[in-house]
């Protein structure tokens, strides 16, 4: 990839109030430069932390303009790239701006001159677009930074799809976690992420008023028995009786133990156990996720969760090994809620920028960003139905209309100055 001499005329102003309208012109004049970075990305999508050539793009180009580069950002994985770009206008608050880069394990089914080149593996939620708009409002800002007062930490994650177990302490870590833990909050006076939503056109942005989405926390759950012969069962520990039992438990938790005024859902993905009609099974294993808002319901699950296994285990003579990945529901701020409207709509248009009603039961890693700095986490269309961009997130159809783009570069340095 041809790393950008993003070579866009600007005005170079003098420090005073903002030129707000300057900064829009040279965003769109970026429009060109930040497609090719999206296309680049999403023909060359990466996996959870093995984001060596993205991150590596990202790095260079914000070294290029001019920002204080972090490579390697992450205690446990260190695959993370933060760019610092420090205003030249006065003191101001420090803004930490999020886009993930990793893509998913899913082959894509777009016949496009940038589909995936990487076999099974597919950018399929969008952030190849959310690490190229953010480069973009990295451009424009460091561009007119004689105006901007305090602070701009662009943040590059990797992991937002997954968890992988530490290499340092065996728990399972997403990307935010890691950097998080890495330090990377220290400072930082407000944190904004923007997704991409093909529910909404190209042109417009949605945003909840507090819950954005959901605590998304994946579990799997291990029995080990005895195997036996069918006629003598009583020799046996069944460790498929212990899976069923679980079931049964756990279901009945989440109906009669859980508020139900709660948003609060569990559902099993897979099961495995036995490898015999007639052989009793020793080892079974299922998995599954629970999402809800309130830390008292997510605790009252995971509680639940280990005292079904260890019951169900002790009554037919096995044992139980349980496995969580945790999860946060992401929670917006009143105040940063306002900003990004505000933002959204001194580009798109007073009615283009919208309050959502329903908050996303889907989870996000943005959570543990908002769980510590206030903030917000907003959707940004990307959808067009005459031009038949209408598939959802996740799915081997997901395609972006790209004149979303520029929308959230400008989005990203309104919001910026909001703060200035």
């Amino acid at each position: 990839m041809d790393t950008g001499n993003l070579e866009v005329t600007g005005d170079t102003l003098m420090p005073g109030t903002p030129d707000l309208e300057a900064m829009m012109s040279y965003a769109g004049q970026l429009k060109e430069k930040v497609t090719a970075i999206r296309r680049d990305l999403h023909a060359h999508p990466e996996l959870l932390y093995d984001v060596t050539r993205t991150s590596g793009i990202v790095a260079g180009l914000l070294e290029e303009w001019g920002l204080t580069v972090q490579r390697n950002v992450g205690r446990h994985f260190g695959m993370g790239v933060v760019g610092t770009l420090q205003g030249l206008a006065g003191s101001g608050p420090v803004i930490l701006l999020r886009a993930d880069m990793d893509a998913l394990p899913i082959q894509e089914q777009n016949e496009l001159p940038y589909k995936s080149v990487n076999a099974g593996i597919m950018h399929a939620c969008g952030h190849d677009a959310h690490t190229a708009m953010l480069l973009g409002a990295a451009r424009t800002l460091a561009a007119f930074r004689e105006q901007l007062a305090g602070t701009v930490v662009f943040v590059f994650q990797p992991a937002e799809e997954g968890a992988v177990k530490s290499p340092l302490d065996g728990r399972l870590f997403s990307g935010g976690r890691d950097m998080i833990e890495a330090g990377i909050l220290e400072g930082a006076d407000y944190a904004y992420a923007l997704h991409v939503m093909p529910e909404l056109p190209a042109g417009m942005l949605g945003i909840h008023p507090h819950y954005a989405m959901a605590d998304s926390s994946h579990f799997k759950v291990e029995f080990q028995g005895t195997a036996g012969h069918h006629s003598v069962p009583h020799k046996a520990a069944d460790a498929i009786q212990m899976a069923a039992q679980f079931i049964a438990g756990v279901n009945g938790l989440m109906a009669n133990q859980i508020d139900p005024q709660e948003a609060a859902v569990l559902a099993f993905g897979t099961l495995q156990a036995g490898t015999a009609v007639n052989v009793i099974a020793d080892h079974s294993e299922l998995t599954g996720t629970f999402r809800a808002f309130s830390k008292s319901a997510v605790a009252a699950i995971t509680e639940g969760l280990r005292r079904h296994a260890s019951a169900a285990a002790g009554a037919h003579g096995g044992d139980y090994l349980l496995e969580l990945r945790e999860g946060i529901a992401v929670v917006n701020d009143a105040a940063a809620v306002e900003r990004m409207l505000r933002a959204a709509r001194g580009v798109l248009g007073e009615a283009q920028a919208i309050l959502l009603s329903q908050p996303n039961l889907a989870g996000e890693d943005f959570g543990w960003y908002l769980d510590r700095v206030p903030g917000a986490f907003a959707f940004i269309g990307c959808g067009n139905a005459a031009e038949g961009i209408t598939h959802a997130i996740h799915q081997p159809q997901f395609n972006i209309d790209e004149d979303m783009l520029v929308h959230g570069v400008r989005i990203w340095v309104r919001l910026v100055m909001e703060h200035s």
